[in-house]
This record gives C-alpha cells, structure tokens and sequence, in this order.
C-alpha cells in the first residue's frame, strides 16, 4: 500500500501502461482517468465535481484537462462509464479542445452526452454507441464493454487490453440481484475476465466502508408508497436528474394514487425526454401535464417530480424553498421526499434546503427518516465478492474520498492481496504497468479547474482565497493622494469598511496612516507602491490588534 511521492515520472518506456487519475481520486466527483501506451492516450469518463461553501462564485469544477492540453491530438478516445454529470459533465470542456475525439458509451449516455454538446454548440461530434459484450480496437487499446447495475440504466464497467496488460474499470456499480429493469452487473463476464487475467483492477470505493450489502431498489417501493398514501396535499419528489429508476417509480405510484405528475427543472426535463424517447422510460398515457397547468388541480392530483435533491443553490427545490419559483409554493401540510442520498461535501447545502422547507411548513421526507433510497455504489460485501471472482494481480481504489480508497485497499487486502500490489494515490498519481506489475512511479498536476460563469480556468485558488476573506471578514479601503515631487499629501486617507463591523471609530488608525505616508515621503518613497506596502502594514496590524479580524485591506496611494 503506497501514498503518492511528489516527483516527476521518469519517460514512459515502449510497451508500459501508464495509468493516471486526473480526477476522482480524493473527491466524488470530476471522475476522470488517462490509460497512456506507446503515445496514444485512452481516456476514461471526463466529469465535474459540484463547488462547495468554500468554492464562492464557482459553477463547476473540471478534472485536471491541463496535463493534457499539449496532448489532444494523441487522444484515441473517450469510454464514458455511464450517464451521471460525475462522469460526463465535463465532456463538452474537453471537446472544445478537440471536437473530433471519437467517444464510446452506451445509447443513453451518449443521448445526455448530446444533449449537453448541442448547449454548448459543438458541431461535429464523433460518437460511437457500444452495448454490453461489445469489442472495439482503438491505437493498441482493445476494449470490452460489461453490463454492470448502477442507479442510472446502460452503465458499464470497461475491460481494456494491451500489449503490457489488462485494466478493468468498473465504472459506478452495485450488485443489486432484482433491479427495476432486470439489468445485473454481469458477474459471468467478470469471472472469464478474472480467469483471463486481470493486470490492473480500478475499482468504485464509494461504499466501501460500508458493511454488507446495498439494498435492491425494490425494498424502497413500500416507503415511497406510504408516503403517497399519508400525502394529502402537494407532493413534490426531489432526485437526480438522471434518476431514471426512480423517476419510473414515482410515475407508477402516481397512477395508483390518481395524481398528475409535472417536470420541475431544465435538467429533468430534458432527461426525461431523452429517457422516454428511448424507451427507458415508461411514461403512462394522460400522466404527465405541463408546469402551467398544476395551478388547475387540486393539490391532492400532482406531484412534482423536481431537481435539487443536493441543495443547488439555483435548483428548483431550492427556489421553492426560499419563496422564489415563479409557480411551485409550499405551504403547512405540504410533503416534500428527497428521494436520493447526500453527495460527500454536500450535507450543509442540503440541510439549508431541509431547513428552509420545514419553515415553510411542509413535511420533509429523506434517507435519514426514511428508507426512501439506496446507493447506486456497491458495499463491502459485494466488493470483497469482486476481489474473489476476479483475483486480479494489482488494485487501484478509485472514485472516492481517500477514507473510502483506504477502506477498499484494505478489501482487496483482506482477500490475499499483497500490500505492495494494492495502490493508493490521489489525483495526479501516475501508475506504471508492465510484466504483470504496477508501480506508482510519481505524480503530475491535477489541480482544479474552476468554471465560473463563461471563465473556464481562469479563478486561481488565490483568487477563491480572496473571495471567501471577503465574504467572511469584509474589506477595508484606504484612498489617499500624494506629491512625489514636494513629498507631500494632498487628500485623505480617506479609509471605507464594507461587511467588517458597524460604527467602527477609524479616528486613530487615520492619523496613524497619515503619519506613515508622511514619514514615507519625507524618507524617499520613489513610487505609490511602496507606499501601499506601508499602509497595509499598518491598517493590519491596527485591525488585528482592536478586532481581532483579517479583512481584505485594500489600500490605493495616487500619485499626481
């Protein structure tokens, strides 16, 4: 069991794999990771990871597409695991880069994938739909597609041979033996793979610390059902909007209730359109109305199905949550069911959400109260059945903090693995494979990539720094104007606070600027920069000792 050293990875030698995570790693989300042999790059899954409170103004994180900037053209393609925005959000970043990258995922990931392309007008794209059991060669890399259970339809796990070895990613997966659309993860295919060999097993670690076995989808129809039946008024049902599964299941118990049901969100509309049109989902005839119309049924004939089951700040449940959506209102007697499980980093956006709905009145239903969702990630159980049918040579834990890579290392361990051959890294870890072997043989940059509003890369972590000193501590102005020439002060200081603290006596603190600006000119100061530099010094110290505070201090000296 290895951490990640920082160094730079020597030259990939001919006819070696080179296995590095450009995301995922440490987080979940912006899963992404590059397979490298004999200068062509492979190039699995390409998502976002969504900001948290200490990400101010973000939209979005990408993977590190950096390290590969100088490389497009070596790109051989792109397999996309399955259709959830941790594993497919980026894809459009990534073809603005290069539009032309041949992309291989199953019919439904590829319809979400074409939809966010067309938003984001990229002409052109190269998109290629495998199925389960599928082969397809690319530059060296001889990949088979597996079918594989996940809370979204068409997931797949890929197996990829080289001339140094094999890889299996299995994507997002769980084990669930009664799914809703009878699709298993095929664990036959798994055992041919592990009786060929597995060199390189990258294995989902979301679950991994917890025991047992993930519930089947079906043990949750009763809970949903009871809360249709105790709703009286409106009811609206808040999951993700790739949800297919348990979108069907809210759609089936309207029926049986006699209710209506509407689309609230941009994002669920449009998915569940795609959905429907390829026949994933099954839509009852005179079922579905339009957001317009719910203001002529009574309460008790709609429910809601609505995105913002993570707390997203600008998501529909959140709007309706603060008063906000210009149709959706809640009120005293409302039921609202958040039919999905809390994303890692997301617990306080979700709990402001929870909490603005209760205000409201409304009776919210969730995973803590209720059995009213299951992991789409496998648990303990069902991986330590993987390590067994699989017995691959080496693992890699991937998609997850580091307490769950560490977690399924130990796993993987468990069932006779060597420590040396089980590989923990984080983002950036570069993992030699050849003769049977993988080592990690150093690290590379991965860092976050920051989207903010149509700004792709262009926040720094110092600016995000800057961002949250504002938001928290406030800022401090000091403006004043000087004569280089007779070294004198012609204006101020002239000192503004926003957001610091109200009715703060400036008084002392203006005479001591005052005093070293004079000093300054009087000593040689040659431009208004040095200047700046002194009343920083001194605005800070005089804040941190009578407050102690640490605004931004922005000092501005002109000089005329």
């Amino acid at each position: 069991m290895t951490g990640s050293p920082l160094r730079t990875p020597p030259k990939l030698a001919r006819d070696t794999l080179r296995v590095t995570p450009l995301g995922g790693l440490g987080d979940v989300g912006r899963n992404m990771a590059t397979l490298e042999l004999n200068g062509k790059l492979l190039l699995i899954d390409c998502g976002v990871l969504f900001p948290e409170d200490h990400h101010p103004g973000v939209d979005l994180i990408l993977p590190g597409l950096d390290a590969i900037a100088d490389r497009m053209d070596d790109i051989a393609a792109l397999v996309l695991t399955h259709g959830h925005e941790d594993h497919i959000g980026a894809v459009p970043y990534l073809l603005r880069r290069r539009p032309d990258i041949p992309i291989y995922a199953s019919k439904l990931t590829l319809a979400f994938v074409e939809s966010k392309i067309r938003e984001h007008r990229i002409k052109n794209p190269n998109l290629n739909i495998v199925a389960e059991g599928d082969r397809v060669k690319v530059d060296g890399f001889d990949l088979e597609f597996i079918a594989v259970n996940h809370s979204i339809p068409d997931a797949m796990g890929v197996f990829v041979r080289t001339s140094a070895g094999t890889v299996l990613h299995t994507g997002d997966f769980k084990m669930d033996q009664l799914p809703l659309d009878g699709r298993i993860t095929d664990l036959r295919a798994f055992a041919r793979l592990g009786a060929e060999g597995v060199d390189l097993f990258m294995c989902d670690s979301t679950n991994a610390e917890v025991p047992g076995f993930v519930p089947s989808e079906r043990e949750i129809e009763p809970a949903i059902a009871r809360v249709f039946a105790q709703s009286k008024q409106k009811l609206i049902v808040a999951c993700f909007a790739s949800h297919v599964h348990r979108v069907q299941q809210v759609l089936d118990l309207a029926v049986q209730h006699g209710r209506k049901v509407v689309y609230v969100g941009r994002s669920m509309v449009r998915n569940m359109q795609v959905a429907r049109d390829l026949g994933y989902l099954k839509v009852p005839e005179n079922t579905l109305v339009d957001l317009k119309d719910i203001e002529h049924l009574p309460d008790d004939k709609v429910v809601i199905i609505s995105t913002g089951s993570q707390g997203e700040p600008l998501s529909a449940l959140a709007r309706i949550a603060n008063r906000e959506h210009p149709v959706v209102s809640l009120g005293p007697g409302d039921t609202v069911l958040l039919a999905s499980s809390l994303i890692p980093g997301n617990e306080n956006a979700v709990y402001r959400v929870i909490n603005g709905l209760t205000r409201l009145g409304a009776n919210v239903v969730h995973k803590g109260n209720a059995l009213v969702h299951v992991s789409g990630h496998a648990a303990a159980g069902e991986l330590l059945y993987c390590y067994n049918i699989l017995k691959p040579r080496n693992v890699m834990p991937v998609h997850g903090e580091v307490r769950h890579l560490v977690a399924n290392a130990a796993l993987a361990m468990k069932t006779g693995l060597s420590s040396k051959n089980v590989i923990i890294t984080e983002d950036g870890g570069v993992v030699d494979l050849a003769n049977h072997q993988a080592r990690l043989v150093g690290k590379i940059d991965a860092s976050y990539i920051f989207v903010d509003g149509s700004s792709v890369g262009d926040i720094t972590e110092s600016q995000l720094t800057d961002r949250r000193i504002l938001g928290e501590e406030g800022f401090i102005s000091i403006v004043a104007a000087v004569n280089l020439h007779d070294r004198s002060l012609v204006s101020g200081p002239e000192i503004t606070a926003r957001g610091f603290a109200e009715d703060v006596d400036f008084d002392t603190v203006t005479e001591e600027v005052r005093a070293v600006l004079l000093r300054g000119l009087k000593d040689g100061a040659e431009d208004a920069y040095q200047l700046q530099q002194q009343v920083r010094r001194v605005m800070g110290r005089w804040v941190n000792q009578k407050h102690r505070r640490r605004p931004m201090i922005v000092p501005v000296v002109v000089a005329i």
